[in-house]
């Protein structure tokens, strides 16, 4: 029996693909590739990656998009090249140039020293260009229509910052943060603590979450897959997209119980939230413990 035997529907089929996506393409422009190849309307990225950047994209599809919350919420880490001496609104190449500074004076542990005070819990100003709302309306699009944009910092956490090459005027760094983290403001500030200004000029996301490169389909092989219909082996069962949770098995009653939103006792939790998941190693639903009842609170449920 085939993969697709196993499904009745196409509305069934339900996972994740992780892509290594190319440079150029908008992550939007990928969902609409896997959608018109899968044929399967429900399929959406989680954490966007700009045209200018590759790496590790994640979709999903069928209902496993109701994953998207937490998925999106991962911590992610990427591969930066930095360029010093120059400075653009944008804080990356699609912008039109604001400054250039000489960068003879800046020393590699000088730079060393800088990036390591990102380190941390920190605040962080969104790059004006950028699809944070203000007053209901997209931080770029106020910025193409000359309105300066005042948009207020927010807390982001950067777990590791290390240099990986040393080139002047270019740097390659690896940064490993939470989600929300804005690399190419990462980039502006850095160019400001060091007096010359920069600008990100290269960036790869290489982990999200749980899944890294290793675990990512370049598009091109993709759309071969699609191609001879054998895309389904690059498809991740629904419960891995949040593997770092704790794992719950239920029973068939426990399946039936949480099926109606009904509690399920809690034995030794190993943390506040967990996947429950079938004896086939399913996605049943997400709990969440109430530790007054010590009980399992379904929250999101997958079986119908």
């Amino acid at each position: 029996m085939t993969f697709e035997d196993n499904f009745d529907m196409k509305n069934a089929i339900s996972g994740v693909l992780v892509i290594d996506k190319p440079v150029g393409m908008t992550s939007h422009d990928v969902v609409q590739v896997i959608r018109k190849g899968t044929n399967i309307r429900r399929a959406g990225h989680t954490g966007t990656l700009d045209p200018r950047a590759s790496g590790v994209l994640i979709v999903l599809i069928g209902p496993a998009v109701r994953l998207s919350e937490y998925v999106s919420a991962s911590d992610k880490r990427y591969q930066a090249v930095i360029t010093l001496g120059k400075t653009t609104d944008t804080y990356d190449e699609d912008g039109k140039q604001t400054s250039t500074a000489a960068v003879d004076n800046i020393t590699e542990e000088q730079f060393e020293k800088e990036l390591k005070t990102f380190i941390g819990d920190i605040e962080q100003v969104p790059p004006p260009y950028s699809a944070v709302k203000v007053q209901g309306r997209k931080a770029y699009e106020m910025a193409r229509e000359g309105e300066e944009v005042d948009l207020a910092p927010r807390t982001i956490s950067v777990y590791s910052l290390e240099l990986l090459e040393w080139a002047p005027p270019e740097a390659v760094i690896d940064i490993f943060c939470s989600s929300g983290t804005y690399v190419r403001s990462l980039a502006h500030d850095l160019g400001d603590r060091l007096g010359c200004g920069a600008t990100l000029t290269g960036l790869r996301r290489t982990k999200s979450g749980k899944f890294t490169l290793r675990d990512a389909v370049p598009l091109r092989k993709l759309n071969e897959a699609f191609a001879d219909g054998t895309w389904y082996q690059y498809l991740i069962p629904a419960a891995e997209a949040l593997a770092d949770w704790p794992a719950l098995e239920l029973n068939n009653e426990q399946i039936e119980a949480v099926r109606h939103g009904n509690r399920v006792p809690a034995e030794n939790p190993e943390g506040t939230k967990a996947r429950g998941i079938s004896e086939q190693g399913e996605l049943v639903a997400l709990l969440e413990l109430d530790e007054a009842t010590n009980e399992w609170q379904p929250k999101k449920v997958f079986f119908s």
